[in-house]
């Protein structure tokens, strides 16, 4: 950071807001802001949002060292196919792999299952006659003239884009690079995806699936990161744009106009990122991260500071929830949950009789039914208002007008009647359900990690999730929870906090027995120098982090354990330490492991990155005051111990000072969110604003 360049901005863009979060490095103060997404162009809304910006920090724009960016425009293009007319060549006899996938009904039981269809139709999928074995040998060298024809024939199809994927390429690449290189020549103009550089990993399906996937978003993607760059140059920006990776980290916007691929989950991260940062900076040994907005909640468990990262993830499902219904991409990404609760949340009487709540979603557009935007169908929102927890005269600041009224006739009508229930227990049961769903969710996520919702803090995201987190901490039993200032916007702040990173991984499958370890770390080096490189793109490259890791199995297992190396050199491993630490994972997370059987390594990962910038949080002003100041006032809302309405007393949390201290019941009121909290919680106010409520 340069003398006069000392502000960084965080920009998300979500499906209804695109947020901004402003950081003075010099001071630790932040400013927040918020505008509404502009699907047609997502870059207009940025620019929108930083004129705002620039309106109560006038000059910052000039003063930027850098800008963070996170975006929903991969995914979504993906989710509504809007990418490029992609082609495909693959090796001779591969050109379904696309449809067969792995073979796997995610409904065996429903004969009328929906598949997703595969990104690129089977005309634009075109076939060359070579092969390479499995230990990288040659078998049938490509024919050259064979491969320019059909390079000349997608071209004349008028493609925009083409994907390269033959067999076996990750051992030796030597095909695709020829067909790379006679694609340059004869089209220039046309962006090209090999495996070999977006995913060098074993399993035909997943490598191809995200290649095509890479391909058909690259177009797109370029042209907006360039559009978006040529913006911020206009306005009077000369800091670097950095781009939010699905894994984490952060990263060029030219290695991400490159692999778009990598930042399919590029928004979501953010809050887990945030959450991250604040076990580390509270020395939290376990935390649940609990992100809740309009559509969906994300939630992860962060374990000794640390977020989990898992190599492949779904994207466009058929049944959204619905685990392998979607399109397989096997790139790494922060290990979220997601699932269908949120404040659009569709509350019905299923087809039992019984009350439902979600998945499905109002979303913002038409919305819960007191939006008044045209809604009809009850929602999470209007159960909450008419609970009492919400405000209808406060929300978003004011800014929004919601009506009690229209919600109170939904519910009745659409809920209580139906179920021959009272008002009460109708609104009671949509908020207490959309808890228990969620917290079933949470304790399977949690168990499947090793951790213990009993131990967890839960850290509460989203203008919906401190609604919420008091009634989630509570069923899964966990002792405490945190709302950070701004938990509306809060999870923006994740992005100043990610490291310049990007993950390398190569296959390679040998035994352990017989592995050449000095063959390992050759294949180690080149993936670090290929890190290094790209965080150059970056700036400056010094002091670059390399983290080692193997994944190995049993020999014939169909899934892989990931085995940090911790030492600098492959060669000083000794073999029964692999072993070893294969074996106290492997039981970790399985109960038990088996001696006798041999193991082998599939896979090489590396992952490259530069120092963490610190993020100094700015403190509140110690001032002299009574707590009797940030009340508000009382309100009648339904207490869950007492089965009844009970009067809740309202903060505004603007006027909370450090050291305050409080009991439940309480609802602590902002702009972008609202804290409800029981009568069995106390609450007390940290230095930085942070509400620590123990249960």
């Amino acid at each position: 950071m340069s003398d006069g360049m000392f502000y960084r901005l965080g920009c998300d863009i979500g499906g209804t807001f695109t947020d901004f979060v402003l950081l003075n490095d010099r001071t630790g103060e932040i400013r927040i802001n918020k505008c509404l997404t502009t699907p047609g162009d997502p870059s207009d809304a940025v620019e929108q949002g930083i004129e705002e910006l620039e309106q109560v920090t006038p000059g910052f724009v000039g003063k930027l060292d850098e800008v963070i960016h996170g975006t929903t425009l991969v995914i979504n293009s993906i989710i509504e196919r809007k990418g490029a007319k992609t082609g495909l060549i693959t090796t001779k006899g591969f050109r379904d792999v696309l449809e067969l996938g792995r073979e796997i009904r995610y409904a065996p039981y429903d004969v009328f299952a929906e598949f997703p269809k595969p990104l690129i139709s089977r005309r634009f999928r075109l076939e060359v006659d070579e092969r390479i074995r499995s230990d990288g040998t040659i078998l049938r060298t490509l024919d050259r003239e064979e491969a320019r024809l059909v390079v000349n024939r997608l071209i004349d199809m008028g493609v925009e884009s083409i994907a390269v994927c033959l067999l076996n390429s990750f051992e030796n690449p030597a095909h695709e690079l020829v067909i790379k290189e006679i694609i340059s020549a004869q089209a220039p103009d046309i962006p090209v995806s090999i495996s070999y550089e977006v995913l060098p990993q074993i399993r035909e399906y997943e490598r191809t699936s995200t290649t095509v996937t890479n391909a058909y978003v690259k177009p797109l993607t370029s042209r907006y990161l360039s559009k978006l760059s040529q913006k911020l140059e206009a306005i009077g920006s000369k800091g670097k744009l950095f781009i939010m990776l699905s894994s984490g980290g952060i990263t060029s916007v030219e290695t991400a106009a490159e692999f778009p691929v990598r930042i399919i989950e590029s928004g979501p991260t953010a809050a887990v990122i945030s959450g991250q940062y604040y076990g580390k900076l509270f020395d939290i040994p376990e935390m649940f991260c609990f992100d809740m907005g309009g559509t969906t909640a994300k939630s992860c468990l962060i374990q000794r500071g640390v977020a989990g990262v898992v190599p492949t993830f779904e994207v466009g499902r058929v049944q959204r929830f619905m685990k392998g219904s979607g399109l397989t991409i096997q790139v790494p990404v922060v290990d979220l949950m997601e699932i269908g609760a949120g404040g659009g949340s569709i509350a019905k009487v299923s087809k039992m009789g019984t009350l439902q709540v979600g998945p499905e979603s109002s979303g913002a557009d038409p919305g819960p039914i007191c939006y008044a935007r045209g809604g009809t169908e009850p929602g999470v929102t209007d159960a909450d208002l008419l609970l009492g927890y919400l405000d209808e005269g406060y929300f978003l600041g004011g800014e929004m007008k919601l009506d009690k009224e229209a919600a109170r006739r939904g519910i009745e009508e659409k809920i209580a009647k139906p179920l021959g229930v009272s008002f009460v227990q109708a609104i009671w049961g949509i908020h207490d359900l959309i808890n228990e769903t969620m917290a079933a969710a949470a304790k399977t996520h949690i168990a499947e990690k090793g951790g213990n919702p009993r131990v967890a803090t839960v850290v509460a995201f989203g203008g919906a999730g401190p609604v919420h987190a008091y009634g989630l901490a509570k069923k899964l039993g966990s002792p405490r929870l945190i709302v950070p200032p701004n938990a509306g916007v809060g999870s923006a702040l994740g992005f100043f906090t990610a490291p310049r990173a990007f993950d390398l991984v190569r296959s390679h499958k040998v035994a352990l027995d017989t592995a050449d370890f000095s063959e390992i770390e050759g294949i180690f080096k080149v993936m670090e120098v290929e890190g290094a490189r790209t965080l150059q793109k970056s700036g400056t490259a010094d002091d670059i982090i390399f983290e080692r890791s193997v994944d190995a199995r049993f020999v014939g297992q169909g899934s892989e354990t990931n085995i940090p190396v911790l030492e600098g050199n492959f060669t000083d491993v000794k073999k029964e330490d692999m072993r070893r630490r294969f074996d106290e994972i492997y039981e970790k997370l399985y109960g038990r492991t088996y001696p006798d059987s041999p193991v082998e390594f599939i896979n090489f990962k590396v992952r490259a990155s530069l120092p963490e910038r610190l993020l100094q949080l700015p403190k509140m002003e110690k001032r002299a005051g009574s707590l009797k100041d940030a009340i508000k006032g009382e309100r009648q809302a339904y207490s869950g111990i007492a089965k009844d309405f009970i009067p809740y007393t309202i903060y505004d949390r603007y006027k909370l000072y450090p050291d305050s201290k409080f009991q439940g019941p309480a609802i602590i009121e902002e702009r972008e969110s609202t804290v409800v909290i029981g009568e069995d919680a106390s609450i007390s106010v940290d230095d930085f604003g942070f509400l620590w409520i123990d249960l």
